[in-house]
């Protein structure tokens, strides 16, 4: 069975940064697509960005590009999310999912995902 366990979350000010790390205890971590979403009081979850298994591939939603990085350590089994330039907009319960596809390829691929840790930033 396949379990995420995010941490990293916090409150920071606008401006600031956070890193994001999902550790994931699965057979064969490099096997997977993995994925950060986050969902915001009062609203649906949404895509933030995905790291294809051999990391040759990212993909970024519109709103956090330039600003967020995700990247893996498949020898660790982690996924993490660097954000920099943080806004009150990216308040949100941040979570990792994990996708069998060999890209991603949307938000109905990602089968596993992790309890979630909340980010908030202050104006």
């Amino acid at each position: 069975q396949v379990q995420l366990e995010e941490s990293g979350g916090g409150l920071v000010q606008a401006g600031g940064s956070l890193r994001l790390s999902c550790a994931a205890s699965v057979r064969t971590f490099s096997a997977y697509t993995m994925g950060w979403f986050r969902q915001a009081p009062g609203k649906e979850r949404e895509f933030v960005a995905a790291i294809s298994r051999s990391a040759g591939n990212t993909y970024y939603a519109d709103s956090v590009k330039g600003r967020f990085t995700i990247s893996r350590e498949n020898a660790k089994s982690t996924v993490y999310l660097q954000m920099n330039s943080l806004k009150p907009e990216d308040t949100a319960v941040y979570y990792c999912a994990l996708s069998d596809a060999v890209y991603y390829t949307g938000y109905a691929a990602f089968g596993s995902w992790g309890q979630g840790t909340q980010v908030t930033v202050s104006s």
